[in-house]
């Protein structure tokens, strides 16, 4: 094998080096020499910072043994610390092909100063996580950041202070790593090439933040010290930020798009799954096809490095692995490992075991691990099946109560296993992919047309209900209907044992107008909305923002161990009642938190249709009565009032598809 490093521009001026930044045609290329494994080079006299670079690699062997050599294409270097390729976002004149992205990197510019501002640290079972995207947070203009901040890293410092409101404790943030929005322009006749990749599920190299989140045209540099300013800013506020990367696939195509970026062109076969009976194929675990090997030796060592980078450049709280199981899936054949060697290196790593590490256990592959992900007891899992069973249940779905208990209670079942904690499952009701949650109440199918699809994409099933009318509507008592099931499904999920995650745009009823698939669609569709914002604010963000609130404030929300018969009540005699879709429990506070009783909660869902149910209230606690919290059947803003604590009597009416939400609290004085 030989490889050779090209350099471009760095005997130019200034001027000329700006003129001819798209340039292929290296300035000087290098011999690399080898010792053992390694390759290496040493070169004197470059500027500290604008040198783009590229590898251009070819070897012995070709498509029998499963090399992939393009030794006339330059390669980026899969550890990169900077990419430089387009400065402003989805600029068409510049579209993608070999030698787009280079690397590049940055010794001229003093140390960050993080200013002694240090993560909030919080605990696991303290997360209330809000997911987001960077371009989508601050990208409408309805942000009022200005139009060089939009869709930036600096517009979410503007926007920091709506976070603090809401209430959550941590960001997660959609991919951020480098990556090519303009990939579905590649080949010609493609049926997404009017589409723009906004998600960033398609990662082209995994240590360089993405330079077209930073201010347009300031370059790669920038971005990263913009990068680490929103990191520093979040901690200052008291928000944690997360990241969800993609180590299953990358922006490289296979034989049969042959689009070739980087790894591929220099060691297809051990950084890529390939299929050894079928010529060398990549295997296809992501649905995208190109699935890395993360249990080989060169792809774990590249997963580490470039985790434990994150963490000790960037100060990054944690990770959330996009289809997680691919990476516990061997080096060879793709067949699933009990104890993968990358999972246990970084629940072990002195410094990665420390973060926040979120599997979503699964792959597009068949391998399904929700509450079986190999974790060594540090891991957490996205818990698709507390999503399914409240939405199925909130919908009003007969036979679901038994489960709801479970997943209410924390899912035990799947996760009371060794050290493993309620925290560790991840509850949410939307995410980014499927319908947000105003499309959830809004339709009972997918419309995706604007995806040039067929309606191929995107999920099926939604378990959603449009109560009543597909899509937009005037009708009042279906948009009240609508209103009451996005309380109720916000209120079941900060009333959960385990950890809550909601989606941006959820606390003001953001709307994709059915599309469950969004990911190549730029503009309104994924904008944070915050003239609508304005428009909710005194009822749905109110709610949210008080139900965030409320549940930190909660001794007996958010545990760290199993519920006991002495934690909780279970107002149910008939627990298999297929016809019931009530039910009722309650939280009783311990003795350590405060007065015997105090802070108790007592919590009914009555997801009948039209079916009032008269409830005998529990005795409340010695000395306490019961105070009305929530009721989501109720205008705002009564629907929440944690200050006015109305005393309740002995029996309670509940509406249908409603919940109730009752806490023990000392009598007020009387003057």
């Amino acid at each position: 094998m030989l490889f050779h490093v090209c350099v471009f521009g760095h005997l130019l001026s200034t001027l000329r080096r700006l003129r001819e930044e798209d340039t292929t045609t290296p300035s000087w290329t290098f011999p690399l020499q080898r010792s053992g494994d390694t390759w290496h080079t040493a070169l004197r006299g470059l500027p500290r910072s604008g040198v783009r670079y590229a590898y251009q690699v070819a070897g012995q062997g070709g498509w029998e043994t499963g090399d992939r050599w393009y030794p006339d294409t330059l390669l980026l270097d899969p550890y990169a610390p900077l990419v430089t390729g387009r400065d402003v976002f989805a600029d068409k004149s510049k579209p993608p092909g070999p030698g787009r992205f280079m690397g590049t990197f940055d010794f001229a510019s003093p140390a960050f100063d993080w200013q002694g501002v240090q993560s909030p640290g919080h605990s696991e079972a303290d997360l209330i996580i809000y997911e987001m995207g960077v371009r989508h947070f601050s990208g409408d203009p309805s942000s009022g950041v200005g139009a060089a901040k939009q869709g930036t890293y600096l517009g979410i410092v503007d926007k920091i202070p709506h976070l603090v409101e809401l209430g959550v404790t941590a960001v997660e943030l959609l991919p951020v790593h480098e990556f090519d929005e303009l990939e579905f322009q590649r080949l010609a006749g493609n049926a997404r090439a009017h589409m723009v990749n906004t998600w960033g599920y398609s990662t082209i190299a995994f240590f360089a933040p993405m330079s077209r989140y930073g201010t347009p045209g300031a370059g790669p540099a920038q971005a990263a010290v913009e990068f680490k300013t929103m990191v520093r800013e979040l901690h200052r506020a008291g928000i944690e930020v997360i990241l969800d990367v993609v180590y299953n696939h990358t922006a490289e195509g296979d034989d049969t798009d042959p689009y070739v970026l980087s790894m591929r062109g220099i060691d297809n076969k051990e950084y890529y799954i390939v299929d050894t009976q079928q010529f060398h194929q990549i295997r296809n675990f992501s649905g995208c096809g190109n699935t890395l090997s993360c249990n080989g030796p060169i792809g774990r060592q590249l997963v580490l490095d470039s985790l434990r980078h994150w963490v000790t450049e960037y100060h990054i709280d944690g990770f959330r692995f996009d289809l997680a199981s691919a990476m516990t899936r061997r080096h060879g054949d793709g067949a699933p490992m009990e104890a993968p060697p990358v999972i246990r290196d970084i629940s072990k790593d002195p410094v990665l075991s420390k973060c926040k590490l979120i599997a979503e256990p699964w792959d597009c592959g068949g391998l399904y691990q929700v509450g079986s992900f190999p974790n060594w007891d540090r891991w957490a899992e996205w818990n698709g099946k507390w999503r399914d069973c409240v939405r199925r249940f909130v919908r009003g779905d007969p036979g679901q109560k038994k489960e709801l208990a479970t997943r209410m209670a924390g899912s035990a079942d799947m996760y009371a296993v060794n050290q493993r904690k309620p925290y560790h499952s991840i509850n949410f009701v939307t995410a980014h992919d499927g319908f947000s949650l105003a499309d959830l109440v809004s339709y009972n199918a997918k419309h995706n047309e604007a995806n040039g699809e067929q309606g191929r994409d995107g999920t099926n099933d939604n378990v959603s209900w449009n109560c009543g009318v597909e899509g937009p509507t005037n009708d009042a008592a279906v948009l009240d209907m609508r209103g009451r099931q996005m309380r109720n499904f916000t209120l079941a999920l900060m009333l959960s044992q385990g950890t809550p995650m909601m989606v941006m745009g959820d606390e003001y009823g953001h709307t994709k107008g059915g599309n469950n698939n969004t990911y190549g669609l730029d503009g309104a569709i994924n904008n944070f909305q915050w003239a609508a914002l304005e428009q909710r604010r005194g009822d749905l963000f109110r709610f949210t923002a008080a139900a965030i609130h409320f549940r930190r404030s909660s001794s007996v929300l958010g545990s760290n161990t199993f519920l006991t018969p002495a934690d909780v009540t279970w107002h149910e005699q008939h627990w298999d009642d297929m016809d019931s879709r009530f039910l009722a429990w309650t939280l009783n506070a311990r003795a350590s938190d405060g007065p015997a009783g105090e802070g108790s909660l007592y919590v009914a869902m009555n997801m009948h249709p039209f079916q009032l149910v008269d409830v005998p209230l529990p005795t409340p606690p010695a000395g306490c009565e019961w105070h009305r919290v929530a009721d989501t059947s109720l205008p705002s803003p009564r629907d929440f009032d944690d200050t006015a604590a109305k005393a309740v009597g002995a029996t309670y009416t509940i509406a249908g598809h409603a919940t109730l939400l009752l806490r023990a609290s000392r009598p007020a004085a009387k003057l």
